[in-house]
């Protein structure tokens, strides 16, 4: 499970950066710009998006060896790049290719508004791996027209036509990810983990008939395959060596095996060979089998991860879309943030979960800070800032997991913006205060509660599925909304001064579940259209968990709406009510969890998590107008350059930055296009 950044920025800083101007990049092809002794995160704005940089703290603290690791595990991520470009939708790679030969050949008229129309475009598909937004689903559309798109085709002797053209002006395949309800919603999703033809009750049967060795210990049966109708027969298509994308798994495996030769120790080498085993055969055991030594390779400096995880793409939660993440331990930080993991057994035994649901022991949990030194698929542009793996519930249950924070994400979004969005959403000087004192460390601990002990409390029924298969389309917005609860129950608790985590837990408390609140039910609507419902996983949830507690407190006025000079504010009046409220509905959300309770998670999710408030929405994004930073972020990679000897092995390897978002855009796509246009 991973909490992105886009998503909240912890929750609540996102909305918290102002007005910034960025300098575009000049545009040079390939180059790279000297670290400076200023650095300066902001790289350029488009529609609603902003691109930043991150630095590597501790990169010159690694071995030689250690740096090669990094490297290796860097290119290996980006050898796999495509995949996720295909997975989004099966027209995607054809229409980059097209759009990139436009851009990179065409020198025409550079000036006018649809050339300025066609490069924001561009920008924005990049930013989403496809023709598909990467946080609302919506499809792209264009602000030019198919002649002036033909135009350019034609100028540049560049082919795309039939559907891959049609679909970017028409609108066929609109959604990517389709979890509205009463609807089919595999069929009316264009994500491409699907072939044409196949439905909900065909995924539900087909898999319903899978069994696994051991029912204690499920296979992740779905994760790493296309599921299509062949002659009206259901059939995967795997994604391994010789099978689909095996073109760039190839790739991937060669520099996998690179950095299994330069492994740490041996159980870090161990692991990333099973990873390089599941790569060749796509065997779902061996899958299991790699995560169960991974979460138990906890030595040495550097770590990733890498492959087909998170399902959040799948409108029924079986499929994984490819990531990678590789990362350096902050060490500073990583052991003043121990001491979560060291009790997670306490804040599973002092949670308010039913005791049949409570984890009688907690293994395994690891949680580190680490610094990311690179990344691709689904974690790049847009990244998380904190994961929580594996996702098997059983392999938590017996071994454990690792959480991460990444820190310098997360100092990088710190430092890229200014306060004037919070003053226009925050309710009165003392909530803007708290934010201001508390509300950076606040959302550091959330995420590090959400990971760590969120993700990794609670346990099922005996003989309960899956949740993909008991909660199915709401699963992925349960259990993230589970993972926040227990975030803001103990987040307002003396344990954690206790701990030696803050120094005022009730103000650290405090700023977090103003935060919160202010975020689920005002500021996140920035990021919907008038009149759309919610549907991305982590804002449903963030929006049913704020509205549950606002309505469940009424009759005590725990959370009062204020209107002031036309102007609404969500204002809390009583932390501790509001404290038990999170408890209540954790404990709900937990049973649902356990007992696999469909009706209960639909009633939650559409109940209060779905529908808006549209004279509310109309008032936010009114008032958000004076602000020009964008509400969505995202990241360039740095570069990793290694210098070669006489011999042609690595000396060393320097650290610079991509000039611009394009620049580096252009340079994965000449690189690392390891598929064809059609898969």
């Amino acid at each position: 499970m991973k909490l992105k950044s886009i998503l909240t920025i912890f929750l609540i800083t996102l909305f918290s950066l102002s007005c910034k101007d960025d300098a575009k990049e000049p545009v040079k092809d390939d180059a790279t710009e000297k670290k400076e002794a200023k650095f300066d995160y902001n790289v350029e704005q488009f529609a609603d998006i902003k691109i930043l940089r991150y630095q590597i703290p501790g990169w010159e603290n690694l071995s030689l060896k250690e740096q090669k690791l990094v490297y290796y595990l860097v290119e290996a991520g980006l050898a796999g790049r495509d995949m996720m470009w295909d997975q989004n939708y099966r027209h995607n790679l054809k229409i980059r290719k097209a759009l990139e030969a436009v851009y990179t050949n065409y020198d025409g008229d550079k000036t006018s508004d649809n050339w300025k129309a066609f490069e924001t475009y561009l920008k924005r598909v990049w930013f989403s791996n496809g023709i598909h937004h990467h946080y609302s689903n919506d499809k792209l559309k264009p602000e030019f027209s198919k002649d002036y798109l033909n135009q350019l085709l034609l100028a540049t002797n560049t082919k795309l036509d039939g559907e891959a053209f049609d679909v970017i002006f028409n609108d066929k395949d609109s959604k990517k990810v389709n979890q509205a309800k009463g609807v089919d919603n595999v069929a009316l999703s264009a994500v491409n983990f699907y072939g044409p033809n196949v439905t909900n009750v065909d995924v539900e049967k087909f898999y319903a008939a899978k069994t696994s060795p051991d029912p204690k210990r499920p296979l992740s049966h779905g994760l790493n395959s296309q599921l299509v109708k062949e002659n009206g027969v259901l059939k995967e298509r795997v994604y391994k060596s010789g099978g689909l994308y095996g073109s760039a798994i190839d790739e991937v495996v060669k520099w996998l095996e690179k950095a299994q030769g330069v492994a740490e120790n041996k159980a870090q080498g161990d692991a990333i060979g099973l990873l390089i085993q599941y790569y060749k055969t796509g065997d779902l055991q061996t899958w299991d089998d790699y995560n169960v030594a991974w979460t138990a390779a906890t030595a040495g400096n550097v770590d990733y991860i890498n492959s087909f995880i998170e399902v959040y793409n799948d409108p029924l939660g079986y499929r994984g879309s490819y990531e990678t993440i590789v990362q350096i331990n902050d060490f500073d930080m990583s052991k003043k943030m121990k001491v979560l993991s060291d009790n997670a057994q306490w804040f599973e035994d002092n949670s308010p979960l039913m005791d049949e649901h409570k984890k009688k022991n907690v293994v395994g949990v690891t949680y580190k800070v680490v610094n990311v030194a690179g990344e691709a698929g689904d974690a790049s542009p847009s990244t998380p800032i904190g994961v929580n793996l594996p996702n098997a519930n059983w392999i938590r249950a017996e071994v454990g997991s690792k959480s991460v924070s990444l820190g310098n994400i997360i100092n990088a979004y710190n430092n890229a913006g200014g306060s004037g969005r919070l003053k226009e959403f925050v309710h009165d000087d003392e909530e803007y205060k708290l934010e201001e004192d508390y509300g950076k460390l606040a959302d550091k601990l959330h995420t590090a509660l959400h990971e760590v002990i969120g993700h990794a409390s609670g346990q099922l029924n005996p003989g309960v599925g899956e949740t993909k298969e008991t909660l199915k389309n709401y699963a992925s917005t349960l259990e993230e909304g589970r993972a926040d609860l227990v975030g803001l129950y103990y987040l307002y608790d003396s344990k954690l001064q206790e701990l030696g985590l803050v120094e005022d837990w009730k103000k650290v408390g405090m700023a977090a579940y103003d935060g919160y609140i202010r975020n689920g039910l005002i500021t996140q609507l920035i990021r919907l259209n008038l009149g759309d419902d919610v549907e991305e996983a982590h804002m449903r949830n963030r929006q049913w968990v704020s509205a549950w507690a606002y309505e469940k407190g009424k009759a005590d006025n725990v959370i009062e709406k204020v209107t002031r000079d036309g102007k609404t504010y969500f204002n809390i009046n009583d932390y501790e009510k509001l404290h038990d409220l999170f408890g209540q509905l954790l404990r709900e959300t937990q049973r649902i969890k356990s007992e696999g309770d469909y009706e209960a998670v639909e009633a939650l999710v559409e109940g209060y998590g779905v529908k808006v408030d549209q004279a509310i929405h109309a008032e936010v994004l009114e008032r958000n107008k004076q602000f020009t930073s964008a509400p969505y972020s995202g990241f360039v990679n740095p570069v990793l350059v290694p210098e070669m000897d006489d011999a042609g092995e690595i000396k060393a390897i320097k650290v610079t930055q991509p000039v611009g978002f394009a620049e580096q855009m252009l340079a994965y796509s000449k690189k690392y296009s390891h598929l064809p246009e059609v898969n």
